[in-house]
């Protein structure tokens, strides 16, 4: 099966050749994938070669222009090195882009910390009007795309990852997704991470929303799924564990409720490892997942 980020030169491609404010920034990683389309427009697909400040500034400055830029790199390179390029040249200027990232939180251990970023959604959580799409399968992955370039001149995040659950789902590009109902907890699965959930939840009374838009957050969802369920809510993350507690607590700010935050823990793991590896030790694997979640809910019930 193909991967979000074998989706991405095609997708992104195609709107290069649909619409002339459509450019595409790169820091040499990808270039290949877009080797065709910049032979078609070789003014709008740039490569700065590996300067991830000037990739962001330079995106800036082509928003400014009026075109829309896409922004490709790990999302290490793409959010948290050049950092003070997204505040600034996109934040502070109300300058729109799509970034688009990949490697996700440790998609490639053998790269190292250097090639990880469990922190990008929460970095970006510190600045405002950012919308964040964290697609679980490949489809949803080329639909969120289309979303984001067609966003206006909104600044959005696509999260790319070689996690994936084994079929896509219609997504919006807004609304978190009913997949399962019950009356003992609410679980809320992000992206990659529904697949586990679900098997992590067989046979629990919980319901399960899915969510690949996570930024603005679907309080509405939430609020409601809680109104037909115990108020105990669990958030299942693909990176930093606990990102989304705020925003869930604020969504229920006059509702009783407990949140339980996991995703990606704070304690580095130094050896390298396999992809899967570094799930289990996350605890983000379904057996994993059951004990946590189970354990969680039935303390509720003790309450």
């Amino acid at each position: 099966m193909d991967t979000m980020r074998d989706r991405f030169a095609p997708v992104v491609s195609r709107l290069l050749d649909e619409d002339p404010r459509v450019a595409v920034v790169l820091a040499e990683i990808g270039v290949d994938g877009f080797a065709e389309a910049r032979r078609r427009h070789p003014d709008r697909v740039i490569n700065v070669g590996i300067r991830e400040q000037l990739l962001v500034g330079a995106a800036a400055g082509l928003a400014l222009t009026g075109l829309r830029p896409v922004v490709h790199t790990f999302a290490s390179f793409l959010v948290e090195r050049p950092f003070e390029q997204v505040k600034l040249d996109l934040g502070h200027q109300d300058a729109g882009a799509v970034l688009v990232s990949a490697a996700a939180s440790f998609d490639w251990p053998a790269g190292g910390y250097t090639h990880m970023a469990p922190g990008d959604v929460a970095l970006l959580d510190t600045l405002d009007g950012w919308t964040v799409h964290v697609p679980g399968h490949p489809d949803e992955a080329a639909a969120l795309l289309r979303h984001a370039v067609a966003a206006g001149d909104d600044k959005v995040y696509v999260r790319l990852s070689v996690q994936s659950n084994g079929e896509g789902l219609p997504v919006d590009g807004a609304r978190f997704r009913t997949v399962r109902e019950g009356g003992s907890g609410v679980v809320v699965a992000v992206g990659p991470m529904l697949d586990a959930v679900l098997a992590a939840t067989e046979g629990l009374d919980t319901t399960v929303l899915y969510a690949t838009t996570v930024r603005p957050f679907d309080a509405e969802a939430l609020r409601r799924a809680v109104r037909a369920a115990r108020p105990d809510v669990v958030l299942v993350e693909p990176y930093l564990a606990g990102t989304s507690t705020a925003a869930a607590n604020d969504a229920l700010s006059d509702v009783p409720h407990r949140v339980l935050g996991l995703g990606v823990g704070r304690r580095e793991l130094r050896r390298y490892g396999q992809l899967t590896e570094h799930i289990a030790a996350h605890g983000l694997d379904a057996r994993s997942l059951r004990e946590r979640i189970g354990g969680f809910l039935e303390a509720g019930v003790a309450v």
